[in-house]
């Protein structure tokens, strides 16, 4: 079975056939770095890394580019408004840059917990005005966009095509837009290509048209064009970004080279809370640091975050996952279950007899495989694919509880890394093993902590109590309280 992914341009899914044969290009809009990553980006980037990871698994060279925007983002998403990073500048009085900076660096410290590939190429949007100038002077010339006052615009009806990804026309947005439609448009639809720079505003550059900014939709066109193509195969993103942004991109894109943009849109549903989207402009969002180490009054406790990783591929990228608290507490039992299945292969590996695999246990093997296979080939179907590895943690532990070859250990190992490592990310290749004097120093060491602890609940010094929990959880130590006493457990 070939490999098909649904196509929102075409609203089909499709066969994938890349441009080049063997070789892929893909595109994911990255996050706008004016604060710490939530849930909602969590499922964005460990969707995308599931599709980057599959697509090497079958075999293709990809080239993984996702940007950094770091400039331009205005706070209502539209053409007029604050740029989000210059406005959490002015709460932490700090320069827009520093916050890119910050905010990029815990960005990605995030995506490394969630055990996310990193992209080969990250680019930033202020690393690449000259560019963006260079594409707003070949749309002017073309006739595909106007200068008002410093500010450029993209003239929607010069674009026929406008439209086609989110299935909307330009009737209906002009009859939908609001009252106080901005001036220096022809056209209510029209959308920003530059923006002219107000007195006080930080982030600026020069301009044929004067000092301004690129405009968020303007970024993206050109950093994938530049490192992927006029035509790249993959282009990815959220759901709610399919209008305006991914739908003004495909207009400037094509208006300048007069070529397909992208062949495959993949576009992910997104995180809920209580039926809502999740999201900064809500309020009602819980960062992945808090899941992973801070916590959250929404929290009853803290998370692994493969554990969170598993959360998000229990359904499937193209349908919303709505959190709770209960939802992460069975993907850990889930992912614990996993984990401990497979530390028992690999410690009876040191016990197990010398010879062949088991013939059985092989075919059983690869059948499992080949249904692991079906399911993601059928776009992605990452909730049929964990459950296979459900199914090869009862074989597992059916293997390591009788009389057993080193080969057959191997096998069900080979396999756990291969689809459950390789493929979805939530088995490691090594995990520490008890045993010898080190783990019992480790043991000693976490007893007296946990003793510390106790005595720091007794004095009702909760924030001390939660100060050694965290710092445990930092180096691994995972600890879990019962009416018995507390026990502790490596993630």
């Amino acid at each position: 079975m070939s490999f098909r992914l649904y196509n929102t341009l075409t609203r089909k899914t499709e066969e994938f056939q890349p441009l080049e044969a063997g070789r892929v290009g893909m595109y994911v809009c990255g996050p706008t770095v004016y604060g710490h990553a939530h849930l909602g980006h969590g499922k964005s980037y460990v969707s995308f890394d599931i599709l980057l990871r599959y697509l090497r698994y079958l075999g293709y060279s990809v080239s993984y580019v996702q940007n950094i925007t770091d400039v331009g983002h205005l706070t209502d998403d539209a053409d007029a408004g604050e740029d989000k990073i210059s406005k959490q500048a002015q709460r932490e009085k700090k320069h827009p840059m520093a916050i890119a900076e910050y905010y990029t660096r815990s960005y990605f410290e995030d995506m490394d917990a969630l055990n996310c590939i990193r992209p080969d190429i990250s680019p930033r949007a202020t690393g690449h005005i000259p560019e963006q100038i260079e594409l707003v002077q070949t749309l002017l010339d073309k006739g595909y966009a106007y200068a008002v006052n410093g500010s450029v615009y993209f003239d929607v009806s010069k674009f026929g095509a406008y439209g086609k990804l989110s299935g909307r026309n330009v009737e209906e947005m002009q009859a939908g837009a609001r009252v106080d439609v901005n001036a220096e448009k022809r056209h209510p639809a029209d959308f920003a290509l530059w923006k002219k720079a107000e007195p006080g505003h930080v982030m600026q550059w020069n301009s044929p048209w004067g000092r301004g900014y690129p405009g968020w939709h303007l970024e993206c066109s050109v950093m994938s064009m530049k490192y992927l193509g006029k035509t790249i195969d993959i282009h990815g993103g959220g759901i709610e970004n399919q209008f305006p942004h991914h739908e003004c991109e495909i207009a400037q894109s094509e208006a300048a080279n007069g070529v397909p943009f992208v062949r495959y849109w993949v576009h992910h549903n997104m995180v809920t809370v209580d039926g809502q989207k999740m999201g900064k402009s809500l309020g009602n969002f819980i960062t992945l640091k808090q899941i992973f180490k801070e916590g959250h009054q929404r929290l009853s406790r803290l998370y692994n975050p493969l554990a969170v990783r598993q959360l998000i591929l229990q359904s499937h990228y193209r349908s919303p996952i709505d959190f709770s608290d209960a939802a992460l507490t069975a993907a850990q039992s889930g992912y614990d279950r996993i984990t401990e299945a497979v530390l028992a292969v690999r410690k009876a590996m040191n016990t197990a007899l010398t010879g062949q695999a088991d013939a059985d246990v092989v075919k059983q093997l690869d059948t499992m495989r080949q249904k692991f296979e079906t399911a993601m080939n059928d776009d992605l179907n990452t909730a049929v694919a964990l459950s296979v590895i459900f199914e090869m943690l009862k074989l597992a532990n059916q293997v390591v509880s009788g009389k057993t070859t080193q080969a057959t250990l191997n096998a069900v190992n080979d396999q756990f890394i291969k689809l459950g490592g390789e493929v979805l990310g939530i088995v490691k290749d090594e995990y520490a093993i008890a045993g010898g004097g080190d783990e019992q120093l480790l043991e000693h060491l976490i007893g007296l902590m946990i003793e510390q602890r106790q005595t720091a609940r007794k004095k009702k010094d909760f924030a001390a109590s939660d100060r050694i929990r965290n710092k445990l959880t930092e180096f691994g130590i995972v600890l879990e309280d019962s009416p018995a006493g507390t026990t502790w457990r490596r993630q």
